[in-house]
């Protein structure tokens, strides 16, 4: 997509006014700088007992506060050149040829799945009453689409130890209504992506990787998220990186980058960004639908879209994020492992997470499933951990078919197809929780959480 103009001038070229507008940009974004080291570089020192470790949080510098205001100073708002930079700079990260960034995760998830519904993909389009292979032990919005399109999602069991689909239940649950599957990594282990993608090869399915908890993963070598035809991220602030709200939807496919584009940006036919008009030189001279010869392109839609764009300020913090994340993953897998090392002879009272064979997780969390005779509960565990300053998370919905929100669906027995027993799934939603692993944890901070649950343990 074409670059906004909307550069500082160069000072040689600068008239007397657009040089004192220069200079004063530049005094206040100096002082953005100077402000974040008065504020929030002073150190806050961790104090076992008293001093909360969340299970996520931002991690950030003056560079990102820096990037927000100068965002804010061009009071471009929407869509600009700081996001075409992002949906550029994640593209290659990634090495994927299209990125297209959206207002959150969720978002992302119902981009992905709505792409496979246009009529552009002719008999692969997901048609309502279509199935997608799915797992009910996440988070609702990979679901959520799939429902409120009129698909019917077809829920199998998981694995213990990684918490990810159990690839062997894969074919039990084929039909042939079977168009997809659309499940996550989770808490950044990759599920068993070579078994996952040679089935959807060998039935002609679609595969939509939620990436949303495992940016920078990897499996066989190669990013999680780019395996599948659609992968998608989350930038909500306990993530991998964050720009307060924000996601992305990416691919490399053309086609289902032309059909997320558009979808994106309210259906429109048109790829011109916003503030730029008549990329193709065609704006009034085509015959599209049972329009007019020569309707206005920029109000011509193609797709029933929306309106998912994230905004120019978020993604300046965002092109600061991503500059960051290397170093966030490595934080990741050190205080990961610091965990696994300290609470490896517990694995008679918990079962112990462990990485996908072939993967190596950018991890979200720390997962720890309470063993049956294990002498306490989940509930117990998670008391005594938040009673001590540990914050705790569950892993997500559990169960999502459990919820309220499918209330309705199980009295009327339709909706949903549960494949296999739940087995694994309810043993999730009943023993497992999980702590935070997160960057801007210490080493300090993740010895006092495995001496916290050595404490109920063993009591050590």
């Amino acid at each position: 997509m074409q670059r906004l103009n909307n550069e500082q001038p160069n000072s040689q070229h600068m008239s007397r006014e657009q040089l004192n507008v220069a200079q004063l940009r530049q005094e206040i974004l100096d002082k953005v700088a100077h402000y974040y080291d008065l504020a929030y570089a002073t150190k806050n020192f961790f104090v076992p007992g008293q001093s909360r470790i969340p299970y996520a949080g931002r991690v950030f510098d003056a560079t990102e506060m820096v990037n927000l205001v100068d965002s804010a100073l061009e009071f471009w708002l929407t869509h600009g050149r700081f996001a075409q930079e992002f949906e550029a700079k994640l593209a290659t990260f990634l090495d994927v040829k299209y990125c297209c960034l959206v207002n959150s995760g969720s978002s992302a998830n119902l981009l992905a799945f709505m792409a496979l519904t246009a009529d552009n993909l002719g008999r692969r389009k997901i048609e309502r009453g279509d199935e997608v292979i799915t797992v009910a032990a996440g988070f609702p919005t990979t679901v959520t689409p799939i429902i409120q399109y009129g698909a019917i999602p077809v829920f199998v069991d998981i694995e213990l130890a990684t918490a990810n689909i159990d690839v062997t239940q894969l074919e039990s649950a084929l039909s042939k209504k079977t168009k997809a599957v659309m499940i996550a990594h989770t808490l950044g282990n990759p599920f068993d992506t070579r078994a996952v993608v040679d089935f959807c090869r060998k039935h002609d399915l679609w595969l939509i990787e939620d990436n949303c908890d495992a940016l920078g993963s990897t499996y066989e070598g190669k990013y999680t998220g780019t395996f599948g035809d659609i992968g998608t991220s989350s930038f909500y602030p306990p993530h991998h990186m964050t720009m307060g709200e924000g996601g992305a939807v990416y691919t490399k496919n053309p086609l289902l980058a032309k059909i997320i584009l558009s979808m994106r940006d309210w259906g429109r036919d048109c790829v011109c960004p916003s503030g730029v008009d008549n990329m193709c030189g065609h704006r009034f001279d085509r015959k599209l639908g049972e329009l007019p010869l020569g309707y206005d392109h920029k109000y011509v839609y193609s797709h029933l879209g929306y309106n998912l764009k994230a905004t120019d300020m978020q993604a300046a913090v965002g092109c600061a994020q991503l500059d960051k994340l290397p170093s966030f993953i490595s934080a990741r897998r050190r205080n990961w492992r610091l965990l696994r090392d300290a609470l490896t002879d517990l694995s008679d009272v918990f079962i112990l997470p462990e990485a996908t064979r072939g993967s190596d997780p950018s991890w979200f969390g720390f997962l720890l499933t309470v063993r049956e005779n294990a002498g306490f509960t989940r509930d117990q565990i998670v008391k005594h951990l938040e009673s001590r300053g540990v914050q705790t998370r569950m892993l997500f919905a559990g169960n999502l078919i459990k919820h309220p929100c499918f209330d309705g669906l199980r009295s009327r027995g339709e909706g949903y197809r549960v494949a296999s027993e739940l087995r694994n799934t309810d043993a999730i939603m009943n023993q497992a929780f999980w702590v935070g692993v997160y960057p801007g944890m210490t080493e300090e901070m993740v010895q006092y959480i495995a001496k916290s649950i050595r404490d109920l343990a063993w009591g050590d």
